[in-house]
C-alpha cells in the first residue's frame, strides 16, 4: 500500500531543499478531522449545506477520513479543497492532545475545536517567518526575524488551556511589523514606480497581462479578478483574496506570502508559474 493510499485526505506538497516548512503543511492522516468538525460550514457555492461548529461534517467516516474527498468538488463542497491548516490539525491532534482523540476522550472535544484556530493563525504566522528568513534581501532584520519565530514557536508548544488563551490579534500585530519590513526590503528595488494596491477593491477587475511585479496586494480583493498573463513575481500578496481570480498563464514566481489556500481558491492551469514551496492544485487540471 503507497502513502497516498493509507492516508487518502492528504495533499501532498513538496518539500523544497532547506525550506523549512514541512511541518507547516497539512498531513490529514495524522489529524483527527479537525477542520472537518470545529469549523462552521455556511450554505453557499463553497458548501452545499450549514454545519454548525463542533458538529462533524456528515461526509466524516470513523477512521477521520473523508467519505467523498475525490468528489469534495462535484458534490458542492469547493471550501473543502481550498482549506489550508498550515499543519495546525496534526500539531493539535499529536502534540498538544498527545494523540488522544476526541472520540476516545470527548470530554476535550471542545477544547480541542478551539484550539485549533488558535493553532492554524499561529502556524500561519511561522509561515511567513520562516519564508521571510530565507529571502536574502532580509538579512538585515534576520535577527528579529529568528526571534519572532522562535517566540510564535513557543506559543504553539503551551497546554490546550493556554494555546487556546493566546492573545492572537496582538502577537500578529508585532509580528506584522517584521513581515512590512520584510516586504520593503523585498521590494525596494522596483517599489517606487508602482501603485500601492494594499487593501484596493478589485473585485473583477480586468488585469489580463499587467505589470504587477513588486506592487503589494496585500489584503486586496481580487476576486474573479482575470489575472491570466499578469506578471506577478515580487509582489506581495499576504492576505489577498484570489478565489476565483483567473491566474492562468500568470507568473507568480518570487511573490512573497503567497500561501496554499490562496492557490486553491483560484483558477489556473499548467503555464501558470508558483513558487516552489506551493502545488498546483488537482482541479486547476
Amino acid at each position: 500500500m503507497t502513502d497516498n493510499e493509507k492516508h487518502p485526505r492528504r495533499q501532498l506538497l513538496p518539500v523544497v531543499e532547506g525550506d523549512g516548512r514541512r511541518d507547516l503543511r497539512a498531513d490529514c492522516g495524522s489529524c483527527f478531522g479537525l477542520c472537518c468538525v470545529a469549523l462552521t460550514f455556511s450554505k453557499s457555492s463553497d458548501f452545499p449545506v450549514d454545519k454548525a461548529a463542533g458538529t462533524p461534517c456528515t461526509n466524516l467516516r470513523q477512521d477521520f477520513r473523508c467519505g467523498i474527498h475525490e468528489k469534495l468538488r462535484p458534490k458542492g463542497y469547493a471550501g473543502c479543497t481550498v482549506y489550508d491548516c498550515f499543519g495546525a490539525g496534526q500539531k493539535v491532534s499529536q502534540a498538544t492532545y498527545g494523540g488522544v482523540d476526541w472520540r476516545q476522550d470527548p470530554s476535550t472535544a471542545r477544547q480541542m475545536f478551539d484550539v485549533l484556530p488558535v493553532m492554524r493563525q499561529l502556524h500561519e504566522l511561522l509561515w511567513y517567518l520562516t519564508e521571510a528568513i530565507a529571502l536574502p534581501r532580509t538579512r538585515p532584520i534576520r535577527a528579529e526575524l529568528r526571534s519572532a519565530l522562535e517566540q510564535t514557536e513557543h506559543l504553539t508548544q503551551g497546554t490546550p488551556a493556554e494555546v487556546a488563551g493566546t492573545d492572537v490579534a496582538a502577537h500578529r500585530a508585532d509580528v506584522n511589523v517584521l513581515l512590512l519590513r520584510t516586504s520593503d526590503l523585498v521590494r525596494a528595488d522596483i517599489r517606487r514606480k508602482k501603485k500601492d494596491r494594499r487593501g484596493a477593491d478589485l473585485f473583477g477587475a480586468r488585469l489580463r497581462g499587467a505589470d504587477l511585479r513588486g506592487v503589494t496586494l496585500r489584503g486586496a480583493c481580487l476576486i474573479a479578478a482575470d489575472l491570466s498573463g499578469a506578471d506577478l513575481r515580487e509582489s506581495d500578496l499576504i492576505g489577498a483574496d484570489f478565489r476565483d481570480a483567473d491566474l492562468r498563464g500568470a507568473d507568480l514566481t518570487g511573490s512573497i506570502f503567497l500561501t496554499q489556500s490562496q492557490v486553491n481558491a483560484a483558477k489556473g492551469d499548467a503555464e501558470t508559474k508558483l513558487p516552489p514551496a506551493l502545488a498546483r492544485p488537482a482541479h486547476w487540471g
